[in-house]
């Protein structure tokens, strides 16, 4: 059931080599949204200096994504330990470490994980000595955190949070990443109202800072910040807003390592959610929304770019306000890829009936429609105003509104287009995401430019090392 099995097991033969004490097996795990896996483990001590010597004993359980996603880390204290609650270790024993948030195949490993769990522990030792009569009270606590190292359902899983509903029928959703486009997203989704709980994964190293910061001073309500990635476990819809910020110096090297970023985070959100819709917003967002439905093995459905969601809007909103053609509107899309390639286009051609009238309705309407891409041209796509577009999009995808949208999604077959690629094309959306493609009128001169813009994305996606 493992995915990558042959990495995997050339991995777990180094642990073993490095730490012969650890010993294998396969056993169940359930994760917090109460889904269960057949999973590798293993279970040992690591040596850990701190004034003395000490055996500090861990379990690891390997997810069937590895080496793409990090392991589960926990302590597994004796009777007679106590677990010190720190900025690596909660009061359950699971372990959190920077390596851990950063994971990304193939420069991370277990055997550095483990290095840096060591390094972390002479830091801040995760567990203390119990006198025998706290260590008898210390039982019944191990009893319950063996509940969790061992497989069994957290018990805050089973528990009703807000109005009484459960977890499972909660409206959540995480963001991913927590720069300036990840917070306006959160913001603008909970301003709009969209969703019952927002997640934000920060990905960042070291302390919270700046606007994440800002959010947890002012805890806006319904709002979570983390950066583990299983408490994006059970979201509707996870939205990715990361870019890497390497030092690559060719734009090929720039899409790389964001592709490179995306394949340690896309393996952990689709485990920890497996029924999520994926909403890109990362750059190049045809490129990169292609990267997450290969990545993950979702249906073409549930991956989606936020693509030019919010050039249709705004270019409807030109129509109708500005140059007062809101017949015109209603029909009116920006479709293709994001950027400069962007092309008009129209999910109507019925006018008129006379031949004559419809040729020059379709002048007439064409010259309003190159008006209005001119004044578009003018508009700039800050973060606050993607963030409103994304929240428009969650809208309609958790309220099943099934309302068309222009979105990346899998143009293939779609304008003699045979490669795959995404492109933006009106969509109908729903709570499974793209429920179906509407239909554009016949125009030359748009799909040729569509065709144009499959085969330069799909040539510079032959390029990379997925």
């Amino acid at each position: 059931q493992y995915k990558f099995r042959d990495l995997t097991i050339e991995e777990l033969k180094n642990v073993n080599k490095t730490y012969p004490n650890f010993t294998f097996s396969m056993n169940t795990y359930t994760f917090k949204d109460g889904s269960q896996k057949d999973l590798l483990n293993f279970s040992g001590t690591v040596p850990v200096k701190y004034g003395n010597s000490y055996n500090i004993p861990i379990r690891l359980w390997i997810l069937d994504s590895h080496p793409f996603a990090p392991p589960i880390c926990f302590l597994k204290p004796t009777v007679n330990m106590g677990i010190s609650v720190g900025k690596h270790v909660d009061a359950h024993g699971r372990i959190y470490l920077p390596y851990l948030q950063n994971w990304s195949h193939p420069n991370s490993t277990v055997i550095g994980l483990i290095k840096e769990m060591i390094a972390k522990f002479e830091e801040e030792l995760p567990l203390y000595s119990l006198s025998s009569s706290d260590a008898d009270r210390q039982s019944e606590l191990l009893s319950y955190i063996a509940k969790i190292t061992e497989g069994e359902t957290d018990m805050k899983s089973k528990s009703k949070i807000g109005g009484g509903k459960t977890k499972g029928c909660f409206n959540k959703i995480t963001v991913v990443g927590a720069g300036d486009l990840g917070i306006a997203c959160v913001l603008a989704v909970a301003a709009k109202g969209a969703a019952d709980r927002v997640v934000l994964l920060d990905l960042s190293e070291g302390a919270a800072k700046g606007g994440t910061m800002d959010l947890e001073i002012f805890a806006l309500p319904n709002v979570e910040i983390s950066k583990d990635f299983s408490a994006s476990a059970d979201s509707k819809v996870v939205v990715l807003t990361v870019n890497s910020l390497g030092n690559a110096q060719t734009y090929l090297d720039v899409i790389q390592s964001n592709v490179d970023l995306f394949r340690g985070i896309i393996p952990a959100i689709s485990h920890y959610s497996q029924n999520t819709v994926l909403l890109v917003a990362s750059h190049p967002v045809e490129v990169m929304t292609y990267v997450s439905w290969k990545l993950s093995a979702f249906p073409k459905s549930r991956v989606i770019g936020v693509g030019a969601n919010l050039d249709t809007e705004r270019f409807q909103y030109i129509l109708t306000n500005l140059l007062k053609a809101e017949v015109l509107a209603k029909d009116a899309w920006i479709i293709g890829e994001q950027g400069e390639d962007k092309v008009s286009s129209w999910t109507s051609c019925n006018l008129v009936a006379n031949q004559t009238e419809a040729m020059a309705t379709r002048t007439s309407r064409e010259k309003v429609a190159n008006r209005a891409m001119e004044v578009l041209k003018g508009k700039g796509q800050r973060s606050w105003s993607v963030g409103l577009s994304v929240a428009d999009l969650i809208d309609s995808i958790l309220k099943d509104k099934r309302k068309v949208h222009s979105v990346s999604t899998l143009a293939k077959g779609c304008c003699s287009i045979n490669s795959e690629v995404f492109l933006s094309l009106p969509c109908i959306l729903g709570t499974s995401g793209v429920i179906e493609m509407v239909k554009l009128e016949e125009d030359p001169l748009a799909q040729e430019k569509l065709q144009s813009s499959a085969g330069s994305i799909h040539d510079l996606q032959q390029q990379l090392k997925l």
